[in-house]
């Protein structure tokens, strides 16, 4: 049986389930109330039990989520804080390097791809644009649901904004969730057809020589150090 290695914490798993749940009833109820008109977002509604009763679901699961990303950020920088991670998801001159060599890689300009630390630069603009795009929505969400206490300190034009946004954000990540992601972590031939690690908190040794070569011959190198990172038969 081959060595595996810890890719995730038993923290960064349940974060991540939790992710998963609040971002598929934030999707189920919130696009069918923005095209309304479809036939499939009335079966929608009608399932979920009307249009009041698919916003509080809503509303129920934005605030969940703010709460979550709240936690997350904070656990991520205490962690770093502490020494007991690094700034491993930072990107780097380096990643826009590598981008470019795949890129050159694909068009059979390079004779060999990068080779990647623990996160690529995929995973880092991908995780980036969920924090950015977690902003956005959190924020414009806060608006539309106390619209008019917003309307006190700000411009009236910011609530029909924040709907546009709102909406048009959450369209952009389900989107870049159904297109990207689940790709990556799923459809991709090199994980085809399920990748298991983002569940079960390790990865094999074999996955780790070829998508995270740099990272595994640190942990090799340092494994005397770092037993939560040792290999497990």
């Amino acid at each position: 049986m081959s060595a595996t290695y810890e890719r995730f914490s038993l923290r960064q798993r349940l974060e991540h389930i939790a992710m998963m749940t609040l971002f598929t009833i934030l999707s189920v109820t919130g696009l069918p109330q923005k095209f309304f008109e479809a036939t499939s977002s009335q079966w929608i509604m009608d399932a979920l039990g009307g249009v009041d009763r698919a916003r509080w679901f809503h509303r129920a699961a934005g605030i969940a989520f703010a709460v979550l990303a709240i936690v997350h950020v904070w656990g991520a920088v205490w962690e770093v804080v502490v020494n007991r991670s690094r700034l491993t998801m930072v990107p780097t001159k380096q990643d826009f390097r590598d981008a470019i060599r795949t890129l050159r890689f694909y068009l059979g300009v390079e004779p060999s791809p990068p080779r990647f630390d623990r996160f690529d630069y995929r995973q880092k603009f991908e995780y980036w644009g969920l924090i950015f795009g977690a902003i956005i929505v959190i924020a414009t969400g806060i608006v539309l649901l106390y619209p008019v206490l917003a309307a006190r300190w700000l411009p009236g034009e910011f609530i029909p904004a924040s709907k546009v946004a709102h909406s048009n954000e959450g369209l952009l990540a389900f989107l870049v969730v159904i297109v990207w992601h689940i790709y990556n972590a799923h459809f991709s031939p090199d994980v085809f057809p399920f990748d298991t690690s983002i569940f079960t908190g390790r990865i094999s040794e074999e996955r780790m020589h070829h998508e995270h070569p740099l990272e595994l011959e640190r942990l090799v190198s340092h494994s005397s150090g770092h037993t939560n990172n040792a290999p497990h038969p």
